[in-house]
Parts: C-alpha cells; sequence; structure tokens
C-alpha cells in the first residue's frame, strides 16, 4: 500500500489586497500541508504546479519553501511535482533548482517510483500547442503495479475545462490508474475511461468565491484506488457576510449582519443584494475592520433602475468585466500576462511600465511570436484555477473555481471514494 499527499496551486508569493499578512498565508498553509505529511508518515507529497504565484518570487518566498522542503527531506518524504503555467519559465525552472538540491524530483515522461506506484508528470502546456503532444511515456517498471500522471491544466470533464481527458488518457503510452491535477482551485473527483481524475484543489483562498474549505487529497493506492479529502484546519478565516436589503433596510442592517460574525483576524467578505437603499463600501468595510477584521470587502451585487428612463447600475468589480472581455479577444497567453500585471495590484503604479517593458522583452528573446494571437482565434479561458491565470480578490473570475465537486461527487473532509464504488 503506498499513501501519499496530493496538493497544488500553492500559489507562494501571492500578496492577495496587498496585504503582507495574506503573502504570509499562502506560504504557511503549504508549511502546513507538510506538516500534515510528516505527521501522517506518507509516502510521498506530489505537487500538481503552481508552487509560486509567479515566475519571479521573492527571496523571502524561495527561502521560506525551501524550508519547508527541507522538513520533507529530513522526514525522509520525498516531494515530486510538476510546472504550473504561473511559476513556468522558457529556460530553467524553479523546481530544477530544488532538485538539484537535492529536495525535489521533478516529474516527466520518464517513470518515478514509490514503493510500488511509477509517477509520471505533465506541466502545464499553452492551449495552442496541445495538437502537438504525443502524449508518449516510458513503459511502467517491472517494480510498480500502479501508474499516476500529475498534470497541470483545466481538464475534462470539470468546470472551464479545455483540456479533453479522454484524449490524454487513450493516447498516452502508459495506462494510468489516476490523474492527480492542479490550475482549478475547487476540488473534484471523476472517473473517465475507467480512470480516477481528481484536483485537489488550493491551499489558500485565492479569490472571495472559493468559499470552500481549502485543503488536499490523500491517495492510497494498493488493490484499488482511494481519494480522502483533507483540510487545512489552521488557514486564515474568511468570513462571508451575505445580506439581502428589503426596501427600507441600507447600510444599518449590514452592520447588524456584520455583528452576528467573529471578525478577528478574518478576510471578510461582505455581499449586498435586494431592493434596499445605497450603501457606502467603505463605511461598512471601516465597521469591519474596527472589530478586528484584518481586511474587509464590499461587493453590492444590486441593479437600480431609474423610474424615467432604463437604467442598470451594477457596483461589480469593473475589473471582471475587463477579464470577460480579455478573454473574448483571442489573445496569446504572454499578451494575457502582460494585461494581468497592468491590473494586478501587486505591482506599484509607478513600477507597471518598467516591469511590462522588461517582461516584454524577455518573452520576445524566449519566441519572438508569443505575443501573436491566439491560433484559434476564439476566447481563451485564461489558466489559473482559482482563478485560472488571473488569481484575484474578487467575486467570481470565471476562471475555474467553481464547485467542481456538485457533479463530480468530490469527497467531503475525511471521506473515501474508490473505483469499486462505480462498478
Amino acid at each position: 500500500m503506498t499513501r501519499v499527499i496530493h496538493t497544488g496551486d500553492t500559489h507562494i508569493g501571492y500578496q492577495q489586497y496587498n496585504a503582507p499578512e495574506r503573502r504570509r498565508d499562502f506560504l504557511e498553509a503549504f508549511r502546513s500541508v507538510a506538516t500534515d505529511a510528516v505527521a501522517d508518515d506518507v509516502d510521498a507529497v506530489v505537487h500538481a504546479g503552481d508552487l509560486f504565484h509567479d515566475r519571479r518570487p521573492g527571496l523571502v518566498d524561495l527561502q521560506g519553501t525551501i524550508d519547508v522542503l527541507r522538513t520533507l527531506s529530513e522526514a525522509g518524504i520525498p516531494f515530486l511535482a510538476i510546472v504550473g503555467n504561473h511559476e513556468g519559465k522558457r529556460d530553467a525552472q524553479w523546481l530544477d533548482l530544488f532538485e538539484d538540491l537535492g529536495l525535489a524530483t521533478r516529474l516527466g515522461a520518464t517513470p518515478h517510483v514509490i514503493d510500488d506506484v511509477a509517477f509520471y508528470g505533465l506541466d502545464f502546456v499553452p492551449r495552442s500547442r496541445r495538437d502537438d503532444l504525443a502524449y508518449e511515456f516510458e513503459p511502467v517498471p517491472e517494480t510498480a503495479d500502479h501508474a499516476v500522471l500529475v498534470g497541470h491544466g483545466l481538464f475534462e470533464p470539470f468546470a472551464h475545462a479545455d483540456w479533453d481527458t479522454e484524449t490524454v488518457l487513450e493516447e498516452a503510452t502508459v495506462d494510468f490508474d489516476a490523474v492527480l491535477l492542479g490550475d482549478n482551485h475547487a476540488p473534484g473527483t471523476a472517473e473517465v475511461a475507467d480512470t480516477w481524475v481528481t484536483y485537489c484543489g488550493s491551499t489558500e483562498r485565492a479569490s472571495a468565491s472559493e468559499r470552500e474549505a481549502r485543503g488536499y487529497n490523500l491517495l492510497t493506492l494498493a488493490d484499488d484506488v482511494r481519494i480522502a479529502r483533507r483540510a487545512i484546519e489552521d488557514a486564515r478565516e474568511f468570513v462571508f457576510v451575505d445580506v439581502t436589503l428589503a426596501e427600507d433596510e441600507g447600510a444599518d442592517r449590514v452592520r447588524d449582519r456584520v455583528r452576528e460574525y467573529d471578525l478577528a483576524d478574518a478576510v471578510v467578505i461582505v455581499t449586498v443584494e435586494g431592493e434596499g437603499e445605497p450603501i457606502t463600501p467603505a463605511a461598512i468595510e471601516e465597521f469591519a475592520l474596527e472589530r478586528g477584521a484584518l481586511i474587509a470587502r464590499v461587493n453590492d451585487r444590486r441593479e437600480i433602475e431609474g423610474d424615467d428612463e432604463e437604467l442598470s447600475v451594477h457596483f461589480a468589480d469593473p475589473d471582471d468585466a475587463v477579464r470577460k472581455r480579455v478573454r473574448e479577444l483571442g489573445l496569446s497567453d504572454a499578451a494575457r500576462e502582460i494585461d494581468r500585471t497592468v491590473r494586478d495590484g501587486a505591482v506599484a503604479d509607478a513600477n507597471v511600465r518598467e516591469t511590462v517593458e522588461r517582461r516584454v522583452q524577455e518573452l520576445l528573446e524566449d519566441d519572438p511570436t508569443t505575443l501573436e494571437p491566439a491560433a484559434d482565434g476564439q476566447a481563451a479561458v485564461e489558466e489559473t484555477g482559482a482563478s485560472a491565470d488571473g488569481v484575484d480578490d474578487d467575486e467570481g473570475d470565471g476562471d475555474g473555481d467553481g464547485d467542481a465537486s456538485e457533479t463530480t461527487g468530490e469527497p467531503t473532509d475525511g471521506e473515501q471514494i474508490s473505483m469499486g464504488e462505480y462498478s
């Protein structure tokens, strides 16, 4: 029997809401996974991509990551991983550095055997280049009874999919018992062509739309394949306050609802709907901060119609509309990256021009055609997961953070499912 933790989308280095505390939270969530791995004495930790939030993690992020990997190494627990779309570079990867340090193994077409399980890897590949993939893997060693593929991307049959899982399994030169995925931040499990396909979900909430508890999968391979869901117990608390206002209600009602919750050190997301009076989001956010919240955000989703003319005012984040329009333009992956850099609050306004110029130069040096439009010219889904590439602070980015479990039988915390249950 082989037991491994399947994790991914840790997005270390993401300073969500421009808060240093949130940046630390993403690293600490990864540390929690490693701590659980040591406590449970698992046979390996498998990371399905997006270890880092971007290609240039800060020194403190690298130091923290190495410290966590050393914890695993000192406990004799291998760290197996692939490269996701957020951290992927055109030259050597950060994962290669960790491998040189003896702290990680980068998975690929050559099997890496743990006990009786052969692990293979499939790094993130842009949609425009997938037609050239052959899915050729070296044969499973005779010492292995199981084969597992680790991949990164938005795979069918889960939400926002743009990668055909059945094609991968049919064309692969190895018969896989399970496919462990990253990129979609919503955990979910499905059976495709007699093979378990599962997303572990992200280890921290990278978007306000990610309401479900964050965690990882515990995979057990013996006579069959079993997948259990584990929650990260010490993750930063997110408090979601949903308010539906009646016609005569306003800010006082919103404050009353906020008072019902313990906000200490929490990220507070207040969502307002209904027919009530206009409110000032900043005032509600300040009220939540006074009650101990670390961060507060108000999303007023109401539409106000005028009596004299047909007028609809949406109080949603305008970035959502921008993202939707960008996806319709059929831009290349590189162009979408530049767009995100311009709109990312993590880059100071004074540094945006320099950052973009430097990144464009790097991209063109790597590939002169990198900024050309996508080949199919169709709307491209941003490759993130909680966001699928644009990991964001706002509600619903339409990228892959939908509740995949509703249609794919995701196990709850501690619950197990196995192939036998589908027979």
